[in-house]
């Protein structure tokens, strides 16, 4: 039976896996910090501000079994991550949120401050 919502809406519909990779703060800044050149891990974090190594590790590893980073080792010391074909059909995507962001990140943050504000009157 096919969902009155859409297939979009049923736990098992490929497009959820999508929404969830997106919704990732931390994959999402990883993605677009490989955009542009293979990095190593230590470049990530010193590009990527706040995250840990941890959650570094933990976020390469999750987008390397979803087929977007690859690990390339060359040598014991001498690690980078790099895009696959895949991880960059997410690179355009990205890019548009980021400049929806810019463009309206300062109205989403005073709409949230005067939220803020008229909450504390109740």
């Amino acid at each position: 039976m096919q969902n009155a919502a859409g297939p979009s809406f049923l736990a098992d519909c490929p497009t959820r896996l999508g929404v969830e990779i997106i919704s990732d703060k931390w994959a999402v800044l990883v993605i677009f910090g490989l955009s542009h050149q293979p990095r190593r891990h230590g470049e990530l974090v010193d590009l990527i501000g706040g995250i840990s190594r941890k959650v570094l590790t933990q976020t390469l590893r999750r987008l390397q079994r979803y087929g977007l980073v690859e690990r390339r080792a060359e040598g014991p010391r001498r690690v980078e991550y790099h895009l696959t074909d895949l991880g960059r059909t997410l690179v355009e995507p990205i890019e548009v949120l980021t400049h929806w962001a810019r463009d309206h990140g300062g109205a989403v943050a005073d709409f949230q401050e005067a939220a803020e504000g008229s909450s504390s009157t109740y």
